[in-house]
C-alpha cells in the first residue's frame, strides 16, 4: 500500500499496465479494468486485515453487478493508483469504489463500483453480512 492522497479514500494500492493487457489500439482492454478492481480490492480487503476474522472465512461474495465509467484510457506502461473503499453495505450485500488515477499526472481514468453479494452456498440464497464485518468494512457506522 501506498500513503493515498485521494480524498474520501484510506486506502492505495500502486500498478503498472503490463503489455498483455493491451489491444490493437495499445490502450488498456476493457475487460481488463475489472482485474484491475479485483486486485485492488483484495489489497483492499487485506489492508482492512478481514482474514484475521473467522466471520469472514466463511464468506461467499458474488458479484452482484459492476459498473464502469471510462473516462481515459490507460496505456502501455503507465502507473496508476487503484485507490478502494466500501460506500455501502446492506443487508447481504456490499457497494464498493474503486478510482484508478495515473500516478504521475493525477487524472482519473476509470471509476468502478462493485457489488457483491454475500451468498450461503448451501442454500443457494443470500445470507446477511455478519457484523464483525461491517464493522472493519464501514467502521465510522
Amino acid at each position: 500500500m501506498i500513503a493515498p492522497s485521494r480524498e474520501g479514500f484510506a486506502f492505495c494500492h500502486r500498478l503498472r499496465v503490463r503489455y498483455a493487457e493491451i489491444d490493437g489500439q495499445k490502450v488498456v482492454f476493457n475487460s481488463r479494468y475489472l482485474e484491475y478492481a479485483d486486485v485492488a480490492l483484495s489489497e483492499y480487503w487485506r489492508w482492512l486485515a478481514l482474514a484475521d476474522l473467522p466471520e469472514w472465512l466463511a464468506m461467499e461474495f458474488h458479484v452482484a453487478r459492476a459498473t464502469v465509467d471510462y473516462r481515459a484510457p490507460l496505456r502501455y506502461d503507465d502507473e496508476f493508483d487503484a485507490y478502494a473503499r466500501t460506500d455501502r453495505i446492506g443487508t447481504s450485500s456490499v457497494t464498493s469504489r474503486v478510482e484508478l488515477v495515473h500516478a504521475q499526472t493525477g487524472v482519473l481514468h476509470t471509476v468502478i463500483e462493485l457489488v457483491h453479494v454475500n451468498v450461503d452456498l448451501d442454500a443457494g440464497r443470500s445470507t446477511p453480512v455478519p457484523p464483525a464485518i461491517r464493522a472493519r468494512m464501514l467502521p465510522s457506522d
